[in-house]
């Protein structure tokens, strides 16, 4: 009977003293602000869309890796924006670009993504305005030396969510 007091003794001490040393120290992961990061994605989206409407062209490559990959539609309403922007001709003038995020996902401390829709605007050749829209997919990264969110990878189709 002694024996197993003690066995039972020594059972609740080694118990004890594994659940001290797990929760001995408090963790020291800083807690990611959810709504500070999505106000920020927010913010870098409103930027590149202004930077656009104003023709400050230049300026998008504050808004976008170093190693950014978008691939846009290549076809429908597209192909003559396209041909256009490689090779303006007449009136031609990329006028706004209008995102509508349906989802904005915070993956990290340094990765999100975004779905949604977009409606681009542009001035054809013959001065009239035209709207092409998309449903896109991108991916953001928080770049580490400004601490902005920022473009990383785009996929858009002319398959409109609505």
């Amino acid at each position: 009977m002694k024996n197993l007091i003690f066995l039972l003794a020594l059972i609740l001490l080694s118990c004890n003293e594994k659940s001290k040393e797990s929760h001995s120290e408090p963790s020291k992961t800083k807690a990611l602000d959810i709504e500070a990061e999505l106000a920020s994605i927010e913010k870098t989206r409103a930027g590149f869309q202004l930077a656009i409407k104003e023709k400050r062209y230049s300026d998008l490559k504050n808004y976008s890796t170093k190693d950014i990959i978008s691939l846009t539609p290549i076809c429908g309403t597209w192909e003559e924006y396209k041909q256009l922007r490689d090779e303006p001709v007449g009136s031609f003038s990329y006028d706004s670009l209008i995102m509508k995020p349906k989802e904005t996902i915070i993956v990290s401390d340094s990765v999100a993504y975004d779905f949604g829709t977009s409606s681009m605007y542009y001035t054809n050749a013959e001065g009239e305005p035209v709207e092409i829209k998309d449903t896109f997919l991108a991916i953001l990264k928080k770049d580490k030396n400004d601490g902005k969110w920022k473009l990383h990878r785009e996929v858009a189709t002319t398959n409109i969510l609505e």
